[in-house]
């Protein structure tokens, strides 16, 4: 998993809501039940009946009519579950989405959209998944895995932002529609109240007050802000109509017997979907029913508050269940809300900058991964704060992912460096293989050796084979130059020996022995090692340190002996003065002095022999002569601040 895609992104919008700009495939929404509103009680005008203008005054008089509570506002309407089987591939995605974008505008649903671009994302993400498993089955270090890149993200980005115009495109037609359907409506009312305010002609308009309302029932919506209020004065012009204007009693009373009939139908609809296991779709079916009720004319007067109590109470008991159901989503909002924060702060405490190796970058991925898996089984935050808190949460698993493609990028640049070098090496090595120039060949194919030493990694894959090369080759001249020298082995053997022999000719120099004498046999014995000849080359090292530590020995037993007597002496003279502190001040500065010339002349030696190499011969000696003044300095300064403690005593 390169990329962290959220599992739970925002709710959608209902879907004749605008669809936003597109990132691209790397969230998605389900589909979230909007806040619960509740509907209030409004007027509903009962029809009147005209009677004829031939019949009699008594028959004339209108019955006073009352108003029927209907619903006012209704809440806006929930978008339909997803019931939209998912394609198999990415390119089935990308179908999805061309046909979307191809189709009607009206079939486009956000929370189908949505769930095509979580699916490309996992998708994807299996894909990853895949060439990663294939990766490591031929052989390569999983850490070393990069996701190849393609198309297919930006091509459901621009999809998806066709679809989004499109729909817009499509819900501004809509309302454009709803503004004038609402001219419509204000026009039939207006036409409406002039038929209530024509008495004269009762009769013969009545026909044309059933037309009208007709029409006005079929009449498409009007803009959310204008319904009610539109709603209102068409339930006061029917009202006029019924309760001011004398009608027809008997049609009167038919379209009452009608009209309750149709309402109790609605009420016992409203009652089963008390039982309705899927709360969203009861809510949905409540506004439905709410819908009907209102295009239905008025019912009997004493019947009006009967059958509005009994519609009323059936749809509470699914608005009281629309509530809790809100109320216990907003609680579990809030706790993935806050589980969410957590996992964000979590991870943004991590230090991807410390991580410098392989298995540094394979714990702190796991790590990611862990999180990105904890992320996927918490549930939704609220709304406003979903959103943030994926964006919070992707921005810091994407800022890892990038940090760790870029170590790789780096290691294997690295790698491809490191293996150029032993290439060169092998080559060299090879071409090496065949010379006859033994000394001169071992040499270079010694260096070559710890060169190859100081090189890193390599690809695994080429690790084996060039290192077989370069092996086999410097195989090759060893053996080659081993069966070429032979007689020269035996000459070398004889050499070792005699120098054996030598260091074995200091042990005659004891301490017993002149001082004149033995440095004469040492100056000796130097001289004839000097003209010996080559050792094995495997000896040459521990037979010279051998010889220089028996010399160094030796020199040591002589200045240990010269310098006890010096101190006997230093003691003895300080005796003499130890009345005159002036003459011991002095002797102490002097000292002080030469200790720190002695403290000079080591850090310039040190320093130096930081600048050498032991290379070759020449480079090894001058490196043991360096030393040997070194330690020969090093006790010089042991004897001077010795004496300058002696000194010390002597002042106090």
């Amino acid at each position: 998993m390169e990329k962290c895609d959220d599992p739970v992104g925002a709710a959608p919008q209902a879907q004749d809501q605008p669809l936003q700009a597109s990132e691209g495939v790397k969230e998605t929404t389900a589909p979230e039940a909007q806040e619960p509103t509740v509907a209030a009680p409004s007027a509903d005008a009962e029809q009147g009946a005209t009677t004829t203008e031939t019949q009699t005054a008594e028959t004339q008089a209108a019955e006073t009519q009352t108003v029927e509570p209907q619903p006012a506002d209704l809440a806006p309407a929930e978008p339909e579950h997803p019931r939209h089987t998912l394609p198999d591939t990415i390119e089935g995605v990308i179908d999805a989405l061309q046909a979307l974008a191809d189709g009607a505008a009206a079939e486009i649903s956000r929370d189908v959209v949505s769930r095509l671009r979580l699916h490309a994302s996992t998708l994807r993400s299996r894909h990853v998944e895949e060439l990663r498993a294939a990766w490591v089955a031929e052989g390569n270090a999983s850490e070393a895995f990069i996701a190849p890149e393609d198309d297919t993200e930006s091509r459901i980005t621009a999809l998806i932002e066709a679809i989004r115009v499109k729909k817009n495109e499509y819900l501004a037609q809509q309302e454009a529609i709803r503004l004038a359907n609402l001219e419509r409506k204000n026009d039939i009312i207006e036409k409406i109240n002039a038929l209530a305010d024509d008495t004269d002609n009762v009769g013969r308009n009545f026909p044309a007050y059933r037309e009208l309302q007709d029409a006005f029932n079929a009449v498409g919506d009007v803009p959310p802000t204008d319904e009610t209020a539109v709603w209102k004065r068409y339930q006061e012009a029917r009202e006029r109509y019924s309760d001011n204007l004398k009608i027809n009693k008997e049609l009167r009373d038919y379209d009452f017997k009608k009209n309750l009939e149709s309402k109790e139908l609605l009420i016992k609809e409203a009652e089963a979907l008390a039982d309705e296991p899927d709360i969203i779709v009861a809510f949905k079916r409540v506004q439905s029913l709410h819908s009907k009720w209102r295009e239905i004319g008025p019912v009997a007067k004493d019947l009006r508050e009967e059958i509005w109590g009994k519609f009323k109470e059936a749809c509470a008991v699914v608005n009281k269940r629309y509530q809790a159901f809100f109320e216990e989503r907003k609680a579990r909002e809030a706790e993935n809300e806050a589980g969410k924060t957590a996992l964000c702060e979590r991870i943004e405490a991590l230090d991807f900058e410390a991580l410098k190796t392989f298995p540094a970058w394979e714990d702190m991925t796991k790590q990611i991964l862990a999180a990105q898996e904890e992320w996927k089984k918490l549930g939704y935050a609220s709304r406003k704060a979903n959103n943030a808190l994926f964006n919070r949460f992707r921005a810091t698993c994407d800022k890892f992912f990038e940090a760790k493609a870029a170590f790789f990028r780096k290691v294997k640049e690295e790698m491809a460096a490191n293996l150029a070098r032993k290439m060169a090496l092998a080559d060299e090595a090879e071409a090496l293989s065949t010379s006859t120039d033994w000394r001169k060949t071992t040499d270079r194919l010694v260096e070559m050796q710890k060169e190859w030493k100081t090189i890193g990694s390599v690809p695994k894959k080429q690790s084996d084979t060039v290192w077989t090369r370069f092996q086999k080759a410097c195989d090759a001249f060893f053996a080659n130059k081993k069966a070429g020298t032979r007689g020269t082995r035996q000459t070398e053997l004889a050499n070792l020996q005699a120098k054996r022999d030598l260091i074995k000719r200091l042990d005659e120099i004891t301490a017993e022995t002149p001082k004149d004498e033995a440095r004469k046999l040492i100056f000796d014995l130097q001289e004839q090692w000097k003209s010996i000849g080559h050792v094995p080359f495997k000896e040459k090292d521990a037979v010279y340190d051998a010889f220089r530590k028996r010399i160094d020995e030796v020199r040591r037993q002589f200045d240990l002996r010269r310098s006890a007597e010096s101190m006997e002496r230093f003691n003895s003279n300080l005796s003499e003065i130890a009345g005159d502190k002036d003459r011991l001040g002095r002797e102490r500065e002097r000292m002080a002095r030469a200790l720190e010339a002695r403290r000079q002349e080591l850090r310039t030696y040190a320093n130096n022999l930081g600048f050498l190499s032991s290379k070759s011969k020449s480079g090894d000696s001058l490196v043991r002569d360096i030393e040997a003044k070194m330690r020969r300095l090093e006790a010089d300064i042991a004897d001077i601040e010795q004496r300058m403690r002696l000194v010390d005593e002597k002042l106090s």
